[in-house]
């Protein structure tokens, strides 16, 4: 695909570390750390099958995922023309943003 960015919009912020606090976003995950998070309950229910579509994007070339909430207006502007967008961005890691 050679794309620069996927964007998944769905009905959630993100990755949260704490499903009832929207301020515990994860706004960046590496790659090599979604595993991790999904063992320790952090990623679970339907975020799973987001991130691991995400995950399977990276692995075959896309260089970075971003899981936004569709609801929120302006939302890809957000998220891709800010600092800390409103999402979660996944990548590969071995190059930083």
């Amino acid at each position: 695909m050679k794309a620069h960015k996927l964007i998944l919009m769905t009905d959630v912020p993100g990755i949260l570390r704490d499903i009832e606090d929207k301020s515990s976003r994860i706004s960046r995950v590496k790659l090599e750390d979604v595993e991790k998070l999904v063992k320790e309950g952090i990623i679970s229910g339907g975020m799973v099958p987001k991130l691991r579509g995400a995950v399977t994007a990276v692995e075959s070339g896309v260089q970075r995922v971003h899981i936004i909430d569709g609801s929120v207006s302006h939302s890809i502007l957000l998220e891709l023309f800010t600092n800390t967008g409103i999402g979660t961005m996944v990548y590969r890691g071995d190059e930083e943003e």
